[in-house]
C-alpha cells in the first residue's frame, strides 16, 4: 500500500488518564472516508507495529479511516500492560478524540487482540457515546492451549453489533468455541473466517495466498459490515 501519493498519517496526542496522561495516536483520514475507527493496538505491540500499518492503509483504502492510539504502558516503553481500569478509560479517551478527529463520520471502535477486547469490555461496563459497532481483528478467546471462554462472558451486556474477524489457525481463539458465543449473541455478531490465518493474520506461503491479501479482506470485511450498521 506505500507509494509517493500515499496519504499520511497525522500525530496528534490525547490524555488516556489524569494520572496518567498523554499518549500518542496516529489519525488517518482519507478524502473519500464514510466512516472512523478507534483502532487499538494488542497486547505485546504498538500502534506502530507493522499489522497495524498495514491494516489502517487498507482500511484507507475502503473508506475507513483510523485513530490509533497507544495505551499508557506502551507509551512508556513497558511490555506489562496497564491495570483494567486503565485500559478501559484510554479506549474511551480515544473513542472521544475519534469521535472529535471526524464528527461527521459513522463512529466504529475497536481493535488487535487485546485492543479489541479492552473495547468490548469498556461497552460492556457503560456505552462508548456515538459507536456504531465493535470490529475485533483476531478476538483473544483465551491463551494459547488453555481453551476456555470466561473472556467472552461480558459480550451478553455489548448492545452493539460486532464483528469478528478469526483466522482458523488462531491459537487464541478456538473457532469450536467462538461459534456458539457468536450464536449465543445471535443477530448482534457476525463471524467472518479467514482461511489459513494464525492470530496475527498470517497466512503460510502454501496457502497460495500472501499477507496483503488478507489484510485486504479483512478491511474490506470491515467496509461492508459497517454498512450495514451505520
Amino acid at each position: 500500500m506505500a507509494g509517493d501519493d500515499a496519504i499520511q498519517a497525522e500525530p496528534l496526542r490525547l490524555v488516556a488518564t489524569p494520572a496518567k496522561g498523554e499518549v500518542s495516536a496516529l489519525l488517518l483520514r482519507p478524502e473519500d472516508a464514510r466512516f472512523m475507527l478507534a483502532f487499538a493496538h494488542g497486547a505485546g505491540a504498538g500502534m506502530r507495529h507493522r499489522f497495524m500499518d498495514a491494516v489502517s492503509a487498507r482500511l484507507a483504502a475502503a473508506g475507513i479511516a483510523t485513530l490509533r492510539y497507544q495505551f499508557p504502558y506502551m507509551e512508556a516503553g513497558s511490555r506489562r500492560p496497564d491495570a483494567r481500569a486503565t485500559l478501559l478509560a484510554t479506549v474511551r479517551a480515544a473513542v472521544d478524540a475519534a469521535r472529535a478527529a471526524a464528527p461527521g463520520l459513522p463512529l466504529l471502535a475497536g481493535g488487535k487482540s487485546m485492543g479489541g477486547r479492552m473495547t468490548s469490555q469498556a461497552a460492556a461496563e457503560m456505552p462508548l457515546a456515538g459507536v456504531r459497532g465493535l470490529a475485533f481483528f483476531g478476538f483473544p478467546l483465551h491463551p494459547a492451549g488453555r481453551p476456555s471462554t470466561e473472556r467472552a462472558d461480558h459480550l451478553d451486556r455489548v448492545g452493539l453489533p460486532m464483528l469478528f474477524l478469526q483466522g482458523d489457525r488462531d491459537q487464541l481463539a478456538d473457532l469450536e468455541l467462538l461459534r456458539p458465543i457468536c450464536a449465543r449473541l445471535g443477530a448482534r455478531a457476525t463471524l467472518h473466517v479467514v482461511a489459513g490465518a494464525d492470530h496475527g493474520f498470517h497466512v503460510p506461503k502454501s496457502s497460495g495466498r500472501t499477507d496483503g491479501e488478507v489484510q485486504g479482506e479483512l478491511a474490506e470485511t470491515v467496509a461492508a459490515w459497517a454498512a450495514t450498521v451505520s
